[in-house]
Formats: C-alpha cells, structure tokens, sequence
C-alpha cells in the first residue's frame, strides 16, 4: 500500500516538522510540569502523539548528556533540578594538527578498517596510547558506524568481547560452569581472560546489561584491578599489567540507559559516527550517501530516529552488486522504522529521483 505523501513542513500525522532542539525543549517542558514524577519513552510518546518513538528515543539520552535530565531507572527518567540544567563553559578546543595518513588495518575477521582522524591522530594510535595510560574508553554512537571494528582494529587478537543484552549475567562476565563428561568444568568468561592475561576487555551495548549484573565489574576498573569469582571457589583475579576495559553504547537503542555508575568509570567517551566519505571512497553510489546525509542531519534535529549507517550502506552496496540499485534503495526503504519510513522515502526519492522505492515484497506465483 502507498501512503500519500506529506505537506511540505509537515509529518504524516499531520504534525508541523519540529526544528532542531524544539523536540529536546518539549520534553523537559512536559517532564518540568510533574518535576517528581519519572517518564519513560513511551509516558514521552503518549503526551507527544504523533511524534517519532525513534527520534524521541535518540532525545532523551542527549538530554542526559547536557544535564537537563537524569535517568532514574534504566528506562525511566526525570527533569533536573534547575541548579544541574546551566550550561557548562568549555574551552575552546586546542589547534591539531592534521593526521598522518593511515593505511587500512586487517581486522581479526578478515576485514579491513580504515582509521579515522581522532584529536589529530589515527584513532587506533590514541586507543592505544590510552590503554598504555589506563584511561578506560565510552565509545557511543549509532549502531553500524564502526565502534566495534576500531576495537578489533586497535587490538586485534588481544580483545576479549561481551555482546550485552537484557539477559547478560555475571556469569557471563566472569565464567561459569559447563558440562563435560559426566560432570563439570568452571570456564573463565571475557573479563577474567582479559584480567589474566593483560588484554582488552570490550563490553559491546554495555548499557543494555542490568545495573546489578555490571556492578561485577565495576571492581576491575578502580585501584583494586581486583575481582572474586564466587563461583569458582571465591578466586581472586588480579589484573595483569595491560589489562584494560573499552565498552559501546548505542544511544538510540531501546532500553540502552547510560547510568552515572557506569559513565562515571569511563573517563574518556568518545562519539562515534558514520564516515560518509569513506562510503563513496569504499564504491557506495554518491547519490545514496547524499541521501544518508540528509536523514542524519534530520536525527540530528530530531525530526526521525533513523537514517542509514556505515553498515546500511555498505550493505546496500553489496545487493547493488548482486541485484541492482533499484534493488538496494527498496530495501532500504523497508529496512528503517515504519515510522520514519515516509520521510526516509521523501529524502531517497528526493536524492534518486528514478529509483524504486517501495519496501520488497513478494509478487504473484510467476
């Protein structure tokens, strides 16, 4: 079925389209009215009809990040008290110079990874200057836009990775009992590897993992580099030299809660976004990455929750060289949320004038 299309300035509800900063300023207007009472994305939702889960989902943690907000459960928030909403003074950023040129990097995997600048150097060169100085790195961006192969990128095979999710435990931390024969063995889980044997422990959506169940980790990152392993006996592992904690954070991820435990043990965070012109320089139609651009300048301004990553795109590539572009673009099209879908098909229709863009689906019996 095909939607009619918006009015210009207006969304499919009905809705004016929300200039940059206007969806931030509603929330915190609705949350100021009850200032006692915690919201979570869908109480937001309810008071706001109309607008994107997606694009509200990508608010609330940015207003966590500014202090206007504080999250009071992992998915529960609430207005800042008045004294914590004045913006901070920073300092202008210090003169760099321009980055050396960096070749691609061979990925464990198999793939390759193209370094980015990151405060004037190849971002695997400063991963790896901090892990000499122990300073343990928050890399937070969309999901596709290459936290995970900096990591493997800088540390290859040294890296031990943990996917969090809902259901992670401590045992998936720290190990847990297996069968073999006819009994059983205790199995080191990633952190305590990492902890003996001086290597890089990297918990991916680490803010999806429960508080209770991070708090076993918590004792690996202070002065003690210590833990106990209660069900193995109650061995203590000490950290071995090099032993260092990296961890990702996918803001727009339902459910992904950035608590002040957890960012507080972080001391370097850094954003992590898509590098459009790596996509045109990896062979990804320019048309198409004009297109991303446009829908993430959108997120950015909080009119949509979604717009195409590194990953989108190369995949897209691929079903180009498979099938074809049309191909590639209606899947796309169907790919994103349904509820940003009219807009992500405006800016594609907009950028590929005579490209299909109907979400695939299958035809008559041929």
């Amino acid at each position: 079925m095909t939607h009619p299309a918006s009015p210009p300035g207006m969304t499919r509800t009905g809705l004016p389209r929300l200039k940059p900063g206007e969806l931030q300023d509603e929330i915190v207007r609705i949350m100021a009215g009850e200032p006692d009472r915690s919201f979570t994305a869908r109480d937001i939702n309810v008071a706001l009809p109309g607008r994107s889960t997606g694009a509200i989902g990508q608010a609330l943690p940015a207003l966590v990040a500014q202090g206007r907000i504080v999250a009071t459960s992992r998915n529960s928030y609430q207005v800042a008290s008045a004294s914590t909403i004045a913006p901070i003074p920073v300092p202008p950023p210090a003169p760099t110079r321009p980055p050396a040129k960096a070749g691609p990097i061979r990925r464990p995997g198999g793939g390759l990874y193209y370094p980015r600048d990151l405060a004037g150097k190849p971002d695997v060169q400063v991963l790896r200057e901090l892990r000499t100085a122990d300073i343990p790195v928050l890399l937070y961006g969309p999901p596709g836009t290459g936290k995970t192969s900096l990591i493997e990128a800088a540390f290859g095979a040294e890296c031990h990775t943990l996917a969090g999710d809902g259901d992670t435990t401590v045992g998936d931390l720290l190990g847990d009992y297996v069968p073999d024969g006819g009994g059983y063995r205790f199995v080191d889980g990633p952190l305590v590897a990492a902890m003996e044997t001086g290597g890089v422990f990297f918990l991916d959506d680490a803010t999806l993992i429960s508080p209770k169940t991070l708090a076993a980790l918590y004792p690996a990152m202070d002065g003690r580099r210590e833990i106990t392993v209660k069900a193995d006996g109650s061995r203590a592992v000490k950290a071995a030299p090099g032993f260092f904690v990296v961890a990702g954070h996918n803001p727009g991820v339902h459910g992904a809660i950035l608590t002040e435990a957890l960012a507080s043990r972080f001391t370097m965070q850094i954003h992590v976004t898509t590098d459009y012109d790596l996509a045109v320089q990896l062979g990804v139609d320019r048309r198409l990455v004009r297109a991303a651009r446009e829908l993430w300048a959108k997120v950015g301004a909080h009119e949509i929750g979604w717009a195409p990553q590194l990953r989108e795109l190369l995949g897209a590539l691929k079903v180009q060289r498979a099938l074809s572009l049309d191909v590639a673009v209606a899947n796309l099209a169907g790919a994103c949320p349904e509820e940003d879908r009219d807009v992500v098909r405006e800016v594609l229709r907009k950028h590929l004038p005579n490209i299909a863009d109907q979400p695939l689906t299958l035809g008559k019996q041929l």
